[in-house]
């Protein structure tokens, strides 16, 4: 997995925690579903990534 894909995937997530965060306090049950959403795409590209590496 390349640096710049560990970044990318890193940012994803954390956006996706922070609209979860913010749809959870401000009752926006659409902001954390898409947190929630951002949050699982950037995992399955890491478990992507990681596939891509094992076979290296």
């Amino acid at each position: 997995m390349g640096l710049d894909d560990k970044i990318s995937n890193a940012a994803e997530n954390a956006k996706g925690k922070a609209k979860e965060a913010t749809g959870k306090a401000t009752d926006d049950e659409r902001l954390e579903a898409e947190g929630k959403v951002d949050q699982s795409k950037a995992d399955l590209k890491q478990a992507g990534e990681k596939v891509k590496d094992a076979f290296k």
